[in-house]
């Protein structure tokens, strides 16, 4: 065989595959052992090929585990397991598996182990728990089943190593942003064509009104990825609310280099959504930064989002402030902050529809974006001498107070 017209091809297959050609030779050396050991080996034994490039060949070797007294099962603990139905059992399949201070004991086997007695005839330096390796004699004259195994081993060894390669690759990329082609659409979930896998794009997971066709380009939000026997699943969303901070990352140079931060996001993903920024850095302008000029950065955003509307609010440490801004596009006269994490909202009557939006969305969004509670009223519905402190739901307990205290005193009246 002709070594180097055989790397030419491995390193082809690497590139194809995106896996490294060192990993490639690695399959190799493993299919090769496979199908010596198929047609010249014999059961039990341990069989490793290496590539020799210079000398334009393929060495192999016999692995045997060096053994003393002590890592050996005798003839009556063998009689024990067989009493215990455990004689079929390998303690040990792999002697890598054997460290210096943990020895289990093996049942011998002439194929696979060695007494270090005799081992050290061939290497004096060799001790208990060490591996030896017999060179064997170079075979080329294989068989079609010794052929047909290589192959298997082959083809088997590179799903796994692009299985790992794919894996350690998106795993690394969760949370992130992936650029991806529609492929197919199945039972309401989109496959998407992400580079060297598919990706799922789960209903859940779905901008509602969005329509999604094959061969459109979209970017996704890697969700996370899990391993399966089929491979690595990666799983991506375009309603989580991350999505729009990582890609207002990838249009604002500010949030990437931290000048600007988003602090938090409240998302009703393809309807509306609120972004509350912070700078970091002195005579840096939060929103004018993240919203571009003429509005060109924000609407990139927009844009990838199918058209959802993005409101950029001012965070602040005072809880008043955060609030009233919270609340934009509408103007807030004044904020009372109450107990129990509730904030009362007093806003222009022409403007409280406003405030509270259409189906109250701009204040439940308000609500997600502050973590308060936040009850909204006009000037006019605050009364001389109301509690401004209760909400509509302990006035509404307040009135039925009493209406429970007369209906027992029914009660006990008719008894």
């Amino acid at each position: 065989m002709d070594i180097k017209n055989f790397i030419s091809a491995v390193t082809q297959i690497a590139e194809e595959k995106g896996i490294p050609a060192p990993k490639i030779f690695e399959v190799i050396e493993k299919a090769y052992a496979a199908a010596y050991k198929k047609d010249f080996g014999k059961k039990g034994q341990i069989i490793r090929a290496k590539l020799d490039v210079k000398n334009n060949k393929v060495q192999f070797w016999q692995i045997k585990l060096v053994v003393d007294e002590s890592m050996i099962y005798s003839a009556e603990e063998l009689e024990e397991l067989k009493l215990k139905g455990l004689a079929e059992r390998e303690t040990r399949e792999d002697p890598e598996e054997i460290t210096e201070g943990e020895r289990k004991k093996v049942r011998f086997s002439t194929e696979r182990h060695i007494m270090v007695e005799e081992a050290q005839k061939t290497d004096p330096k060799v001790k208990p728990g060490d591996e030896l390796a017999i060179e064997l004699e170079t075979r080329e004259d294989y068989g079609r089943i010794a052929a047909q195994t290589a192959k298997q081993v082959i083809l088997q060894r590179l799903r796994e190593a692009e299985r790992e390669i794919v894996l350690a690759e998106y795993k690394d990329k969760e949370g992130e942003i992936v650029s991806g082609i529609v492929q197919r659409l199945e039972n309401r979930n989109v496959f998407v064509d992400i580079g060297k896998t598919l990706g799922i794009l789960p209903r859940e997971e779905q901008t509602p009104g969005e329509f999604y066709r094959p061969g459109q380009r979209l970017k996704f939000f890697v969700l996370k990825v899990e391993d399966s026997p089929r491979g690595a699943i990666i799983f991506l969303s375009r309603a989580y609310p991350r999505f729009i901070s990582k890609l207002f990352e990838l249009e604002v140079p500010e949030i990437a280099q931290e000048a600007v931060v988003i602090r938090s996001i409240a998302r009703e993903a393809g309807s509306r959504s609120k972004v509350a920024v912070e700078s970091k850095a002195e005579g840096v302008d939060p929103i004018g930064s993240v919203v571009g000029q003429r509005g060109i950065r924000v609407s990139a955003v927009i844009s990838e989002l199918g058209g959802e509307k993005i409101d950029i609010i001012e965070y602040s440490d005072d809880p008043e402030k955060f609030l009233a801004n919270s609340l934009s596009p509408a103007k807030v006269i004044e904020i009372k902050i109450m107990p129990k994490n509730k904030a009362l909202a007093i806003v222009p009557e022409e403007q409280l529809s406003l405030a509270i939006g259409k189906e109250g969305q701009n204040v439940r969004l308000a609500a997600k974006l502050t973590g308060w509670k936040i009850d909204v009223r006009g000037p006019s519905s605050i009364k001389e001498g109301e509690d401004e402190t209760e909400t509509k739901e302990e006035k509404l307990e307040k009135i039925k107070k009493p209406r429970k205290e007369v209906k027992k005193s029914v009660k006990k009246v008719k008894k």
